[in-house]
């Protein structure tokens, strides 16, 4: 059986079938939603790939599943994985909030959270509660935002991440919340590596592939055996690697 992926964006809809992915139609038919965030999911040459989407694709090829990947937003992409049966999202913080609406394999990643602020102007952060009354870049459906909202922090959330360098470059902005992984190709794409800075990491978190309740157990299992042995015979650390000798950690320092 053939299984297609798609890629759709904000308010253009569904804009295309890149390619044709094969599975064995041996258990229930998956959808796989994510957002593209480089390097962990993004699309080379007609295939998604990255360092998540590789793991999803190897967990994926040792069970014979039948599958298929849509990058969406990210909001909705979480809300479709909540409310549609036979239905994913990756990479998925596992948070006690969360912990009884989805069905968990993983970690598949993992991530830090982390307030970064303009070079010239950190208004001498040395820890989380020193951002109390500053205004924080987040972006729609972004755990690390609602984490801080949820404590009293100002949050001003966008729908496209991209958009809060920029904001915080022009003043409309104090801090920014994201993760070294991401925001490092970020601020190399729009030119502004050294000009904005972490300030404090203040969290770590692992991530997830999170299904519908509806998935079968049966299925979990077998995707959790898959990524347990990808770990003990060396596939998750080479995918790791693959993808981190892209941005390491001292190549966009100035």
């Amino acid at each position: 059986m053939l299984t297609l992926l798609r890629i759709v964006k904000p308010g253009l809809g569904l804009l295309g079938v890149l390619f044709a992915m094969p599975g064995l139609a041996a258990s229930e038919r998956l959808v796989l939603n994510a957002e593209a965030t480089y390097p962990a999911v993004m699309v080379e040459n007609g295939r998604v790939t990255g360092h998540a989407a590789e793991k999803i694709h190897e967990i994926m090829r040792r069970t014979g599943a039948d599958y298929s990947i849509a990058l969406l937003p990210w909001k909705r992409a979480y809300l479709l994985a909540l409310s549609q049966a036979s239905t994913c999202v990756f990479m998925t913080a596992r948070t006690a909030e969360r912990e009884a609406l989805f069905k968990w394999i993983g970690p598949i990643s993992q991530t830090d959270w982390v307030l970064y602020g303009r070079a010239s102007r950190t208004f001498g952060i040395k820890t989380l509660d020193d951002a109390k009354g500053l205004r924080i870049g987040g972006y729609n459906g972004d755990v690390r935002g609602e984490y801080l909202a949820a404590r009293g922090y100002l949050v001003d959330f966008v729908q496209n991440d991209e958009s809060n360098p920029k904001k915080l470059m022009l003043d409309r902005i104090d801090l920014w919340v994201n993760s070294t992984r991401s925001s490092r190709p970020l601020l190399a794409k729009l030119g502004l590596t050294g000009k904005i800075v972490p300030l404090v990491t203040f969290q770590r978190a692992k991530l997830y592939l999170a299904c519908h309740l509806s998935v079968a157990d049966t299925t979990v299992a077998r995707m959790e055996a898959a990524l347990k042995a990808m770990e003990t015979d060396g596939a998750y650390k080479a995918i790791e690697h693959k993808f981190d000798s892209l941005f390491p950690a001292n190549a966009l320092k100035k």
